[in-house]
């Protein structure tokens, strides 16, 4: 990874270009979590932002399921906020703020997407094993990191990483000038 560009969080003040109705073209959420999410699950948006992927997944899990989108900025949370407010999903979206060493979360999900922001993670190994522990066993997690921040390499060494902390890769997806690999407990 190009030390420059690692661990660099993307800032809030960058979040309407994270959240521009054209980059449905390139990343439709529905498209792409339509195959991992249904009706009455408990899923959790890892770095959700401003909530691109959120509303989707709060769609996806319907009424009865619960979402959780997490991100260590609080003006991203604050984005992202009266989005829910304004389309009804308040009883669906719970909103949580990460600390600088964890997620601190304890609840077990049967879905779990990180999208964009493993390459901004200082210690990603302790990241992918927490990652676990917020997986129920039969659970699945998408991550999928960009071309333009992680090279072919890089994600190979991500895979091993992904494979030593004890999951198993189920599936490489095609997601538009990304690099993207499904996830279980192995």
């Amino acid at each position: 990874m190009e030390p420059d560009r690692k661990n660099r969080v993307c800032p809030a003040e960058h979040a309407g270009a994270l959240d521009l109705n054209i980059r449905r073209l390139f990343h439709d959420p529905g498209k792409m979590l339509k195959p991992y999410i249904r009706e009455g699950m408990t899923v959790l948006d890892l770095g959700c932002g401003p909530g691109f992927f959120t509303m989707e997944m709060a769609r996806l899990a319907g009424k009865s399921g619960k979402v959780t989108a997490a991100d260590l900025q609080e003006d991203m949370l604050k984005i992202l906020r009266k989005k829910i407010d304004g389309a009804g999903l308040a009883d669906t979206v719970r909103l949580h703020k990460c600390g600088s060493d964890g997620t601190g979360l304890s609840v077990e999900n049967d879905f779990i997407l990180v999208f964009y922001m493993l390459h901004e993670v200082p210690d990603q190994e302790a990241f992918l094993r927490e990652i676990r522990t917020l997986l129920k066993r039969d659970g699945k997690a998408l991550i999928v990191e960009p071309k333009f921040h992680v090279s072919k390499n890089d994600f190979v060494k991500v895979k091993d990483m992904i494979r030593r902390t004890g999951f198993e890769i189920i599936e490489e997806p095609g997601v538009f000038f990304s690099r993207a690999v499904v996830i279980k407990s192995a």
